[in-house]
């Protein structure tokens, strides 16, 4: 299902803590195992979770074919969740990092005379940097959303998908599924399409495009089916599977 939490398994407790053990809370720069990763980011509207789950089954399945010990795992917003963890903080208080907001010099003052838990914008965003190029390095995963496309020259057997639609189609399936008017929709795709944006450029250090990604395809025309099918024969032409 499109809203069912990843994070919530066992396996990746696990990884994120093997990350944050060797990647994040070393001097040294220590990678497990390196490996391919796919990163899909959409537009407003335009569903992703469904591809990725169905993709990183038929990948396990074809590493399990080949005697391949890979189990590919898709990713989410297990991010933001251990992300947290690893700063020791709430969730709702690195939210705004994917929402392309900034905390203020005066935030950071007063946050840090309130409590002394209090991490600063900087020591957030590079903790939720930290651990997105600590996956992408390690592989055999698809990152969805949050920036995941950014870390390609962190590892570069990699492919990047982004998926889009026309206004008019994303506009009508929010309106349809949030119960709001077509204004209202319009309005929220457009707030969110430019949040998912400033998170790249952000990431990326510069204005992005379509350009950056490998495969752009129309969720409005386009199966889950076929658009699978294309993605793991690219995968298999550039030799990012076997």
């Amino acid at each position: 299902m499109e809203n069912q939490e990843v994070y919530t398994d066992t396996y990746y407790r696990n990884v994120f803590e093997e990350y944050f053990n060797q990647a994040l809370h070393q001097n040294t720069e220590y990678i497990v195992e390196t490996g391919p990763y796919v990163s899909i980011s959409r537009d407003f509207g335009c569903r992703a979770n469904v591809i990725a789950q169905k993709l990183s089954k038929e990948l396990t399945r074809r590493c399990f074919y080949k005697n391949i010990n890979h189990e590919w795992k898709w990713l989410n917003k297990s991010i933001l969740i251990e992300s947290s963890k690893a700063l020791e903080i709430s969730p709702s208080k690195i939210q705004y990092v994917f929402r392309s907001k900034k905390k203020t010099m005066m935030d950071d003052i007063v946050g840090a005379m309130s409590t002394r838990y209090y991490k600063s914008d900087r020591k957030i965003r590079n903790t939720i940097l930290d651990v997105l190029r600590s996956i992408a390095r390690s592989g055999h995963v698809i990152i969805v959303g949050r920036g995941g496309v950014a870390f390609a020259k962190d590892n570069p057997d990699s492919l990047h998908i982004k998926l889009t639609a026309p206004i008019e189609w994303r506009v009508d399936h929010i309106s349809k599924n949030y119960n709001k008017s077509r204004g209202e929709a319009l309005q929220y795709v457009q707030d969110v399409d430019q949040e998912r944006k400033y998170l790249i450029d952000s990431f990326i250090g510069h204005d992005s495009d379509h350009s950056i990604f490998d495969l752009v395809f129309n969720r409005k025309t386009m199966k889950e089916e076929d658009i699978i099918s294309i993605i793991l024969n690219l995968m298999q032409s550039r030799k990012l599977i076997r």
